[in-house]
């Protein structure tokens, strides 16, 4: 996440990664360097070999993959590739490469040999891997010589869905507009087979009037272009590094955007994904149901989800043997277990890591899908979306692999102006968030900054009193032993253009993500606490509260040990946020334990549209003698 170097060994690169960093596990592989030895005596099988044949909307199952060796070692390894066919044709890999590699991708999960419990003694093994519909068949394969040495010795026969193409993993997000949901999903199915479309309407007793919204496809390819057909329109973006246009390459299928507009607020709707294939017949994804958003300063209860850096993970336990991302399932599945309990989240950056390695871009949908396809899902930019050299970002550093942001922008909808600038708002009924992107530059004089300005600033207070900003990256305050290290506690140069605009249009609270722990300040302002209370506070905000919620999943940052005065709370383990509004004058914050999801901090806030009103300190406005 930051800046330290780590070594990958699948495309013998050099990316920057943060203290203590995780390192992707399939960049672990040298995939360049496999030789093919397929022996007679080795096997691979996979059962069973047509998936969701019971249920053509089944979209994840468990297969089982039996195994074996005359010479079994701790060094072998079964791997999972999709497509099926992962040794024929030519591999568009650097120069340096001695010769054309056997093997031109990386598998898209793997698992050593000797998980199965007795491999080593017997020479044989049985593994469960869960799959996910990703567009193509799938084969897996026995390797030996470990990860730095591969060699392949055994190859299973293929595996597929019965229909690989089908709509899958819907991902729900707020328009431009508070009447308006979109979704997003991925298929198979390019605009020339099928007309994607959503059919929804309003939840009744009876069985209403569905309506169908055409939805527009995006896809992109390996190091050319990312195309969008619709009224005949078409936009290029460009993959500039590895692995993303090498081994972690992966065709990432259609992207399908519909717009459900005109919405009644906090009705409940229905919908459901389609394709309409040229003769007439209908490939139907499954149905779920989502609630409206509020009109702006709607006085409801309304509850909203932060947190940032969550990451995947793999619940047959693959690729996880390095811990890549320890608390991503709880966060999860704790949020999964509460899903009536709020209306929307917000996922502030650092998404699945995938770091340039396209198929787990797939896995993260599938994984995030239980919640995305009934609550709006809101992303914000990370750096392990963005960040590479050269390419228009503030960081020159390589930690998206060379995905340079293009699967984070294809793949969820938010409603930037410009898809290419992450930063947005969102009117929520009695809250406005202000998005910003801390992989672009901030400073004042810049578009960005010209944003935050103008949507801190035209926000309603006395209809919508609750102002939230988010970056990913700490552009506040945080205790991290490496931004104390630095001596700033926050990114360089991160608050010194922003903290004037907070103060002044009194921002509540601010989100960050990028340190993966929790940590809540005092009320600040230009690094002083202006308010002594801790947990309950009221009247006139003099300063705003940052918050630290970058403990989603992946691997935990150590605070330094000295602790500033500002700090209010800090935990070092896996956890999510919750916003609650009850009205126009009542907040309620908490922050919540991924393990448990019990409560381990709160603080309430209680004020009137005058105390907003109030004048403090750099937030006065002119006034004048004149009577």
């Amino acid at each position: 996440m930051g800046m330290l170097p780590v070594v990958l060994a699948a495309v013998a690169s050099t990316v920057s990664a943060s203290p203590a960093d995780g390192i992707q596990p399939l960049s672990k592989i040298a995939i360049h360097k496999a030789t093919v030895n397929l022996r007679g005596s080795a096997y691979v099988r996979a059962t069973p070999a047509l998936l969701g044949d019971q249920d053509e909307l089944e979209d994840t199952v468990w297969i089982t993959v039996k195994f074996g060796s005359e010479n079994p070692s701790t060094d072998d390894w079964i791997a999972v590739f999709s497509p099926a066919d992962f040794i024929s044709g030519s591999c568009p890999n650097p120069s340096r490469y001695p010769g054309e590699p056997l093997l031109c991708t990386a598998p898209i999960k793997y698992q050593y040999a000797n998980y199965s419990a007795n491999y080593l003694d017997w020479g044989k093994g049985t593994i469960r891997f869960q799959l996910i519909n990703q567009r193509s068949d799938f084969s897996f394969a026995l390797f030996s010589g470990g990860l730095e040495n591969p060699t392949l010795v055994a190859v299973s026969k293929q595996v597929a869905f019965k229909n690989p193409k089908a709509p899958v993993f819907p991902r729900l997000a707020q328009g431009k507009t508070h009447d308006e949901m979109t979704v997003t999903w991925t298929s198979g199915y390019d605009i020339s087979e099928a007309y994607p479309f959503v059919e929804w309407g309003v939840v009744t007793s009876g069985s209403g009037n569905p309506m169908r919204t055409p939805a527009g496809t995006l896809t992109f390819n390996r190091g050319q272009h990312v195309r969008k057909q619709e009224m005949l329109k078409w936009f290029i973006f460009f993959f500039l590094g590895e692995p993303a246009r090498t081994v972690g390459w992966r065709d990432p299928g259609f992207i399908h955007t519909a717009f459900m507009r005109d919405l009644w607020p906090n009705k409940e709707y229905f919908y459901k994904i389609g394709h309409e294939l040229l003769n007439g017949t209908v490939v139907w994804g499954k149905s779920y149901t989502f609630k409206a958003p509020p009109t702006p300063g709607q006085n409801s209860l309304q509850r909203i989800i932060v947190f940032g850096d969550m990451g995947k993970a793999e619940r047959d336990g693959s690729n996880e043997f390095s811990n890549y991302q320890p608390g991503s399932l709880n966060t999860t599945d704790t949020l999964i277990k509460d899903l009536d309990n709020y209306d929307m989240v917000f996922h502030i950056g650092d998404m699945p890591y995938a770091n340039g390695y396209l198929s787990q871009w797939d896995q993260f949908t599938a994984q995030v899908a239980p919640i995305s396809a009934k609550k709006p899902y809101m992303i914000a930019s990370g750096n392990h979306e963005r960040d590479w050299p050269n390419t228009g970002g503030f960081f020159d550093v390589k930690d998206s692999g060379g995905e340079c942001g293009v699967p984070a922008e294809t793949m969820y909808y938010y409603p930037a102006e410009n898809r290419a600038n992450f930063w947005y708002k969102v009117d929520y009924g009695l809250f406005r968030f202000c998005v910003a992107d801390s992989e672009h530059d901030w400073r004042e004089g810049t578009l960005q900054y010209k944003f935050i300005e103008e949507c801190l600033s035209t926000v309603d207070r006395k209809h919508q009193p609750w102002l939230i900003f988010t970056a990913h990256r700490v552009l506040g305050y945080s205790s991290n032993s490496w931004y104390a290290d630095q001596g700033s506690f926050e990114e360089p140069e991160g608050r010194e253009s922003l903290q004037r605009l907070w103060q002044r249009y009194r921002v509540d609270i601010a989100y960050f993500g990028h340190v993966h722990n929790y940590e809540r300040t005092c009320p600040l302002y230009q690094s002083q606490c202006v308010n002594n209370e801790q947990s309950h506070y009221s009247g006139t905000m003099n300063g705003t509260i940052f918050v630290v919620a970058g403990g989603g999943g992946s691997h935990l940052s150590d605070y330094t040990t000295a602790i500033p005065k500002w700090s209010v709370f800090r935990d070092q383990d896996y956890g999510f946020t919750k916003l609650t509004a009850f009205n126009h004058s009542s907040l309620l914050f908490e922050y919540k334990k991924s393990s448990d999801g019990k409560v381990y901090d709160s603080f309430t806030i209680h004020r009137d549209y005058r105390d907003v009103l109030s004048c403090v300190h750099d937030s006065c406005f002119p006034t004048t003698l004149a009577t």
